[in-house]
């Protein structure tokens, strides 16, 4: 018979062993971020190698637990959704982990690897605080792996703005990954002025022969500190995952004291890799639907210059890409290009028009040929619609757009476009360039991608290079910089 005391130490056991269960759920199932509010940074540092990498697991494995590609993934089932958590109390953590590895050079791939898991949380987080926490965002996995067997050799670049500093996270996908982590010692404020100057510089027309000072700088901060490393891995294309006001600069114009980034890298920007689709587009069924405005309109008051080099555009198009089909002006309207995209698969929607990237979802929108706006919102209806019926859109060109100097909520207006929007990649202008140079680049983008065989990535770096090399005026960064190339780059 069990006596009293054996009763005591049988129950003393089981609540040990109940006590362990519970314990061990909380320490692996909160993200990082949350856990800090709870222990210091010392317990943080430990734990964090222990639940990061199983919290990304339970929550990619209940994602894509049928499929292998990518499920839609709504606001309500997202684990960054929480208003409990803010994006700043999301920044002070990942800071306070890379003040951790500071002055370690050894021993740092994984802890890198989970920071850049919780960067891309973050990035994340702010694409739906945009986007007012209703938008749907299609998280891809394998993307690693993908990289690792793709024939490009792609470095992949993270930034995260600090207060007294900004890091820079480099990873190049090979069999054995390599991460390296450098810091740029600048305050934000500072930081931010640069950047400004930067853009402003490279959209000024009025410079006959464009001074290359400031781009030299960035690239000092941001892109020497790899360059042996991207020499001896013979990487070609560089792809950045930028945060903050780092997203309204196009980093094709960095230079490095003799020639701009792009002429030796083809160049790319994502908001982050699990939301990149990255297979490869079946370049043999091309077709495009290629729509603008060429007359001058006035909307909500605000009137809008007639684009004289549309009809060019829109003819090189067509002349490049067989069966392609446009809408121009009156014919160019939101039933229209709907009822077009509902009747008929487009792999390319080309549209050539006035667009603005705002500090909102109902600012971000294109000027259509009835003198209305198509908000990216309503775009994002029309794609998702099409996509229950045909494919994903492969590219989306806009060629006419422009976006605040200086807005960091535009910028994110831009990368929505692809992510909201459910398209491969997006190819858009940062500022408006009603000039013929336009033309020649998209020409010769769509000459080189969909005839040469090349990625999007380095379709992009041809056509810039080409205005480059050709001298004159439209080898000023104004007339080639303002493209830039959003998500797939393959």
């Amino acid at each position: 018979m069990m006596t009293r005391q054996n009763y005591l130490l049988a129950w003393l056991f089981i609540i040990s062993i109940i006590l362990c269960l519970v314990m061990n759920h909380v320490v692996f199932t909160l993200p990082s971020w949350a856990l800090t509010e709870k222990i210091s940074i010392e317990q943080e540092k430990n734990i964090l190698s222990a639940s990061n990498s199983h919290h990304y697991a339970h929550i990619k494995s209940k994602l894509f637990s049928n499929s292998d590609q990518s499920q839609c993934l709504q606001t309500k089932y997202s684990p960054f959704a929480s208003q409990a958590y803010s994006t700043q109390t999301y920044r002070k953590v990942i800071a306070k982990h890379l003040s951790l590895l500071e002055g370690k050079t050894t021993n740092i791939d994984y802890k890198l690897n989970s920071i850049i898991n919780d960067l891309g949380e973050l990035q994340m987080m702010e694409i739906q605080n945009y986007h007012n926490q209703d938008c749907q965002l299609t998280l891809v996995k394998n993307q690693v792996r993908n990289l690792t067997v793709s024939k490009v050799n792609t470095a992949i670049f993270n930034s995260i703005i600090l207060n007294e500093k900004t890091a820079i996270i480099a990873r190049f996908p090979r069999a054995n990954q390599k991460l390296k982590l450098h810091w740029i010692n600048i305050d934000s404020q500072t930081f931010r002025e640069k950047v400004n100057q930067f853009r402003r510089g490279l959209e000024n027309y009025g410079d006959i022969i464009y001074n290359p000072q400031l781009a030299q700088q960035l690239y000092d901060w941001m892109i020497r500190p790899f360059a042996n490393d991207l020499e001896t891995l013979e990487i070609n294309t560089l792809v950045f995952i930028q945060d903050g006001i780092l997203r309204s600069i196009p980093m094709a114009a960095l230079h490095d004291g003799e020639k701009f980034l792009v002429e030796k890298y083809a160049i790319a920007t994502t908001p982050s890799l699990s939301l990149t689709n990255l297979q490869t587009s079946k370049q043999n069924k091309v077709r495009a639907l290629a729509v603008g405005l060429t007359q001058s309109a006035i909307v909500e008051g605000r009137r809008y210059e007639a684009l004289k080099n549309v009809a060019t555009e829109i003819r090189e198009v067509k002349r490049q890409i067989p069966n392609s089909k446009q809408l121009l002006d009156q014919n160019f309207t939101r039933d229209r290009l709907k009822s077009e995209l509902r009747e008929t698969f487009y792999p390319i929607i080309h549209i050539a028009t006035h667009g603005e990237f705002g500090q909102h979802p109902d600012e971000t929108f294109l000027v259509t040929g009835d003198n209305q706006k198509l908000t990216i919102t309503e775009l994002d209806n029309i794609f998702r619609n099409i996509s229950y019926i045909h494919d994903s859109v492969d590219l989306l060109l806009l060629t006419a757009c422009e976006s605040a100097i200086g807005s960091e909520r535009a910028a994110l207006g831009l990368a929505g476009v692809a992510v909201q929007a459910g398209v491969k990649t997006a190819l858009a202008s940062l500022w408006s360039i009603n000039d013929a140079a336009t033309v020649k680049l998209i020409t010769e983008f769509y000459e080189a991608w969909c005839h040469s065989g090349v990625t999007k990535a380095e379709a992009l770096r041809i056509a810039q290079r080409s205005l480059i090399t050709n001298g004159g005026q439209s080898s000023h960064p104004a007339y080639w910089a303002a493209f830039v190339l959003v998500g797939n780059w393959l």
